[in-house]
């Protein structure tokens, strides 16, 4: 109990939270009743927020839309999105690709703004980017599965997630398209968001706010605590999302604080 006393003041001490979406301040197209009051009171304390999301079916123009119709003003420098995460990596490492892209138009365009040429045509794609595609298609797969059977090109994944929360339970996300994937070739793609260290890692550089004062919250443990973990953050779940008790006693990462929502974040820094 002195130790949650204690993890819980960390949150007074904290300047920079970085928000999962689905699941932790809202659910599908339904926003939680405590997030508007709890980001307004974030800023009102001088303290920093991001939105930081492994789901890649949609730009972060898009989400930036998708907030103002739920009532939540942000704009592109809010958000630390796995496409953008990915762009950073291709950047690096794979800078003149043309990008096979089993995603969403949406993920497309965001390539392409970030100076990426994609096509459709296999016999040009130099390197397959794997998203949480709401659009797919057979036909996609099948390419996917002819590049790897038959050529050696870079494959890399958005995200690791195998279900998103939807408000009638959950769908398939990246991780489960890329087990299947992996099951037709024996391929694994590199993964790039959560739980990898890099997204807290971008954010907390653009925002100058070191790990020991930053916290990562969010529903999943196998992707939001532990990236947070990974990148020297504190890791906060909310059990508002997919994780069950169950899933939590099992798991064998564990959080360094459990809330029953983000909401209580907000009753602790009012405390005093």
């Amino acid at each position: 109990m002195e130790n949650r006393r204690q993890k819980l003041e960390c949150l007074k001490e904290t300047e920079l939270f970085l928000f999962d979406m689905d699941g932790t301040l809202y659910l599908g197209n339904r926003l939680f009743d405590f997030t508007a009051e709890l980001l307004s009171d974030l800023k009102k304390r001088g303290k920093q927020y991001r939105f930081m999301t492994n789901n890649s079916s949609k730009s972060v123009a898009d989400y930036v839309i998708k907030l103002k119709k739920m009532g939540i003003d942000s704009d592109r420098g809010d958000f630390i999105t796995s496409a953008q995460a990915t762009v950073y990596y291709l950047k690096k490492n794979h800078p003149d690709a043309c990008l096979y892209v089993c995603g969403t138009q949406s993920l497309r365009e965001e390539f392409e703004r970030a100076g990426f040429e994609t096509t459709f045509d296999p016999e040009r794609a130099q390197c397959i980017v794997m998203g949480f595609d709401t659009e797919l298609t057979f036909q996609k797969l099948r390419d996917v599965s002819y590049l790897l059977c038959t050529r050696k090109i870079p494959y890399i994944a958005t995200n690791p997630d195998y279900v998103c929360p939807t408000e009638f339970g959950f769908v398939p996300d990246c991780g489960s398209v890329c087990d299947m994937i992996f099951r037709a070739t024996g391929q694994r793609p590199v993964v790039i968001g959560k739980p990898e260290a890099l997204m807290p890692q971008l954010a907390m550089e653009e925002a100058g706010v070191l790990p020991e004062k930053t916290a990562v919250v969010g529903d999943r443990i196998y992707t939001d605590v532990e990236s947070g973990l990974r990148a020297g953050c504190l890791g906060v779940l909310v059990m508002s999302g997919e994780t069950t008790p169950a899933i939590l006693r099992e798991s064998p990462v564990k959080p360094d604080l459990v809330l029953k929502d983000a909401a209580e974040i907000l009753a602790v820094l009012r405390e005093d």
